[in-house]
């Protein structure tokens, strides 16, 4: 058993230490937001925050994870929409298919803590989930809309 906080709770969890982050959190506490997309850390669609810094979460181990620290998943970004980049993401109709949705939304909101008015060169070097529709333009337009609401 291993204790994990995940999005401001304390949860156990029983299962391997070598698993992935991602199935601890989509089978194991049922928080299926976030999503499977490539297993190497290339596409994003598992992107959580741990400690506030984004991480491709199909590629942590549970035994990785130590106790001090916090998970955020989609789920716990904001529970009621109100975190910029989620109002952004509406109010623009960001989404194609959606699916990498919840990847892009936590590793924007992980990158406007750092460039809370970025160009567009910092969001095109910043943000390097992928977008199978390639709404790469909407993404972008919904990071900078984020920025002005935050």
């Amino acid at each position: 058993m291993q204790t994990l906080t995940v999005n401001g709770n304390n949860l156990e969890v029983d299962a391997e230490p070598d698993t992935p982050l991602l199935w601890v959190l989509r089978e194991q506490l049922g928080l299926t937001g976030t999503k499977y997309g490539c297993g190497v850390a290339a596409c994003g669609a598992c992107t959580v925050h741990i400690d506030g810094m984004p991480v491709r979460s199909c590629q942590v181990q549970l035994q990785d994870v130590r106790p001090e620290e916090t998970i955020t998943t989609i789920e716990g970004l904001s529970p009621d929409l109100s975190h910029p980049i989620q109002q952004a993401w509406l109010e623009l109709d960001v989404p194609q298919c959606g699916y990498c949705q919840s990847g892009q939304i936590m590793a924007a909101a992980a990158f406007l803590k750092d460039y809370p008015d970025p160009t567009d060169e910092d969001i095109k070097a910043g943000m390097t989930n992928l977008c199978r529709c390639g709404t790469y333009n909407r993404i972008k337009a919904g990071i900078k809309r984020a920025a002005e609401l935050s």
